[in-house]
């Protein structure tokens, strides 16, 4: 997954060490790639591509559920790749540093290439659409999946939620208006314009549960992605503000637990055959 600066008032988007991405939205990816994967329902023995595989979650769900001949990941992040590598135990996968802008892949050679909450990330989705075009192909199939950020990403909805009603200028790093690809129509645009055909989307919803208001907050202080370094930006009086207010307004259990849910949007195509 690739990072990039988003305003000079606050840090940039942070995506590099794998375990406090895991423990943030890592535990949430799992039952998400799954979905997206049987969702996918694609015949074995093919060669897959990751493009921003980050941890390595979606390539080790493709071994498990594709029976795949081989997958290729591809991150611009060490830390990440260097966990994927760590956490993924099969000779069918291999992991590379490089950038979805600039695949360091052969034109054509995958029959499938795929990538999991990473394009609204990256500077040129469209320029990303086009390398993976150009690695797929003829007749190959090009999927991606991106987190609802505006609405059915509720554990980020209620962070931003929170800290814009306590700083306006939040609203900045606010990942719901930030990333106006996280839409149905917007990647299959981004798909079409790539010159995919049979494009469609997929809504994919995964419960979220937090055993308590810790196991909801911590992730937050673990400064890996905007929200996590939005809150490690500020002091320590304005964080335990931003803390009460989240404990104040999510949704909790009497048994202290709290119930929300995660929703990605997915989007498919077929790179046109010669």
């Amino acid at each position: 997954m690739s990072t990039r600066s988003t305003t000079k008032n606050y840090p940039s988007d942070t995506w590099a060490a794998g375990e406090a991405y895991e423990a943030y939205v890592g535990r949430w990816s799992n039952p998400v790639a799954r979905e997206f994967i049987s969702w996918l329902a694609l015949k074995p023995n093919l060669r897959w591509v990751d493009v921003g595989c980050g941890t390595g979650a979606l390539t080790r769900i493709i071994l498990a559920a594709a029976d795949p001949r081989e997958v290729a990941g591809v991150d611009p992040s060490e830390g990440f790749i260097s966990h994927a590598r760590l956490h993924t135990h099969n000779s069918r996968a291999n992991f590379q540093i490089g950038d979805a802008q600039h695949l360091p892949l052969e034109d054509g050679a995958f029959e499938v290439v795929v990538s999991g909450l990473v394009l609204n990330f990256v500077p040129s989705p469209a320029r990303a659409a086009s390398e993976m075009a150009r690695v797929a192909c003829p007749g190959g199939t090009v999927a991606a999946y991106v987190w609802d950020y505006a609405e059915g990403m509720q554990l980020m909805r209620y962070f931003w939620d929170a800290a814009i009603a306590l700083d306006p200028a939040a609203r900045e790093l606010d990942e719901g208006l930030r990333f106006p690809l996280c839409r149905t129509f917007a990647l299959c645009k981004l798909l079409n314009d790539a010159g995919f055909e049979r494009t469609e989307v997929h809504i994919i919803d995964v419960p979220t549960e937090f055993t308590d208001f810790d196991d909801y907050w911590s992730p937050f202080l673990g400064g890996q992605g905007p929200a996590p370094s939005y809150c490690a930006s500020l002091s320590e009086e304005r964080r335990a503000r931003l803390r009460d207010r989240l404990k104040a307004t999510l949704p909790t259990g009497p048994d202290g637990r709290i119930h929300l849910t995660a929703r990605a949007f997915a989007v498919r195509g077929v790179k046109p055959k010669e």
